[in-house]
């Protein structure tokens, strides 16, 4: 075990939390990580593949990013924010819809997202670009069914739920910066959409300077801590990151694990850094 390898789990062993992470240099390819091919549980950084799916949509002309999309009263799937919180008819653009979906991780509007793509399509287009161990096996509201049929353990093991590993999260992300198989006018999207996040709070929490920009994505699911993101130095370095923690209890406010995550973030970047 590498140096660096040794001081990100003893980082994530203070917190409390079992660590997995990988962070790349996306010019370069240097990569740092810590059971970078390991499954996790996506929680709600399964949002991403959908995002992109319909931004290449978007690229292909097969969608506008204008196109309306009505959400009628009622059956609003569950989650704290956004469409699953309003009462009334709604009508949105597609692309203020997916501004929903990831800035504040809005779950009836990835829902109603996922109707419209289907599941299978946006599965297809994460194997095109090679990322076999990124799936996604249900939408917000099966992920919510199966808690309530078989309990939170159908939705923590990372062989049969939502799925991705480190490694693949940053090559995805990687792609999205480089227009790298896929078209340049759909990453400008997903980019754009990506810096929006509300509560980028965890990866941000290691770069606290003005002048470094960091765009990424949030999974909170019972006893897993998530975020993705790509981290922009003045100076031109760019860094793609994905930290998955598991924590030993359920307890919705952690801010030990919460701060690792930053922390982790900051060792794995600034060891990249250093070695470029």
């Amino acid at each position: 075990m590498g140096e660096v390898e040794g001081e990100l789990k003893d980082a994530f062993a203070a917190a409390g939390v079992t660590g997995f992470l990988h962070a790349a240099d996306v010019g370069s390819g240097a990569e740092v990580g810590v059971e970078p091919d390991a499954p996790v549980v996506t929680a709600s950084v399964f949002k991403i593949p959908v995002l992109v799916e319909l931004c290449r949509q978007f690229a292909t002309g097969e969608r506008a990013p204008a196109d309306r999309l009505r959400v009628p009263a009622g059956g609003r799937t569950l989650g704290p924010t956004g469409l699953s919180v309003m009462l009334d008819d709604a009508d949105l653009s597609l692309r203020d819809v997916a501004y929903l979906m990831m800035s504040v991780s809005d779950n009836h509007a990835t829902d109603a997202l996922m109707a419209l793509l289907g599941r299978e399509k946006i599965n297809a287009g994460t194997a095109a670009l090679g990322l076999t161990g990124t799936v996604l096996e249900e939408d917000c509201a099966g992920l919510f069914r199966l808690i309530e049929s078989d309990g939170l353990d159908a939705v923590l093991d990372a062989r049969t739920t939502n799925r991705s590993t480190p490694r693949e999260t940053t090559t995805l992300l990687r792609r999205v910066w480089t227009a790298d198989g896929l078209p340049a006018a759909a990453c400008d999207e997903i980019r754009r959409i990506l810096a929006l996040q509300v509560w980028p709070h965890r990866l941000t929490s290691g770069f606290p300077d003005d002048d470094v920009r960091v765009s990424g994505k949030t999974g909170t699911l019972s006893h897993v801590r998530n975020e993705v993101g790509v981290v922009e130095y003045p100076d031109g370095g760019t860094y793609a990151v994905a930290v998955f923690l598991r924590l030993p209890g359920a307890e919705f406010r952690n801010p030990a694990a919460d701060a690792v995550i930053g922390t982790a973030a900051r060792i794995a970047v600034d060891h990249l850094r250093a070695a470029a």
